[in-house]
């Protein structure tokens, strides 16, 4: 499925959805060149859960974990700077096993081999400075259901 949004509210929109939609165990996978707004969907993803903190893009810090008031918890990952994610696959590996996070992950592909098949792909793609196309592609029910929230 195609959504197209006109500026970065939308985009917000769409990721409160997706935020108010989760349940735990959810795997989100963003996937998008530099400023195409993988974090600002995670930010909102973190609003639609509930979550007041200021989330910010993990590049430096590699992960950032939020409590939601729901008692779930929002686990963000960066794998950007990282060649080999090291001691990192080892914490997603274990945060995969949480059934309270929701996990989003920017830059995943260096961890694809750990992600598990019912995660939802989320691809970013900028048709104008302020669009954005994201398509999305449902590994498994959870991520379905996922996306069904957006219809």
């Amino acid at each position: 499925m195609d959504i197209l949004v006109d500026n970065q509210q939308e985009l917000a929109k769409i990721g409160a959805r997706l935020g108010s939609a989760a349940k735990g165990g959810e795997v989100v996978e963003l996937i998008g060149d530099v400023g195409a707004g993988k974090t600002t969907l995670t930010k909102a993803i973190a609003l639609g859960m509930g979550i007041s903190d200021d989330v910010g893009s993990p590049s430096y810090v590699l992960s950032q974990t939020y409590d939601a008031p729901s008692g779930l918890r929002l686990r963000h990952y960066d794998f950007y700077r990282l060649s080999d994610p090291g001691i990192l696959a080892a914490e997603l590996e274990e945060a995969l096993q949480d059934e309270h996070a929701v996990i989003v992950i920017e830059w995943g592909d260096i961890v694809a081999g750990i992600l598990p098949n019912d995660h939802l792909q989320i691809r970013i793609v900028p048709t104008s400075d302020i669009a954005r196309r994201l398509s999305f592609t449902s590994g498994g029910e959870s991520s379905k259901r996922l996306v069904e929230r957006l219809k």
